[in-house]
């Protein structure tokens, strides 16, 4: 089951594409968005990390720091991250034991593919509360932008 809100969200401690380790406690007193992301170089989580690329002022705006977060290596993600110019952090979940604890995995996925993580966007309040939780069914789906925007107008 996944992370619901109202909850609080499972704390982590993942190597960035910077290969340092970055942990939920870095964003204490700090809005955070967090995105997971089934792989790095698809079609569908380009189109969704480039949409937010190219809307971090928003985010920013909102008080907001935003992670992408998959089980890709920190050197896919790297070359995502460089390829895209992504302007946030990719965190990576390789053990897979983050996508899990927020209820955002597959165990199975496309072309015999087990352990992958589910695309899920999370708002997590200055507090460590869960304000926002989407799980998708379908890997081809999108986050509601708008609902993650408006959770975190509430914030503010």
């Amino acid at each position: 089951m996944s992370v619901q809100k109202g909850q609080s969200a499972p704390d982590f401690k993942l190597f960035n594409t910077d290969k340092k380790e970055v942990s939920l406690q870095d964003f204490k007193g700090k809005n955070l968005v967090v995105l997971f992301f089934p792989q790095a170089f698809t079609g569908v989580c380009t189109t969704e990390l480039c949409s937010v690329r190219d809307n971090l002022n928003v985010y920013l705006s909102l008080n907001a720091e935003v992670v992408g977060i998959s089980v890709d290596s920190i050197f896919t993600l790297g070359k995502f991250k460089e390829e895209q110019q992504y302007n946030f952090q990719l965190l990576s979940d390789f053990n897979k034991t983050v996508s899990q604890a927020y209820g955002a995995f597959y165990d199975e996925f496309v072309f015999g593919m087990k352990g992958v993580s589910r695309r899920a966007a999370f708002v997590v309040d200055k507090n460590g509360t869960v304000q926002y939780a989407e799980v998708l069914e379908s890997a081809g789906d999108l986050p509601n932008f708008d609902a993650i925007k408006a959770a975190l107008s509430g914030l503010n």
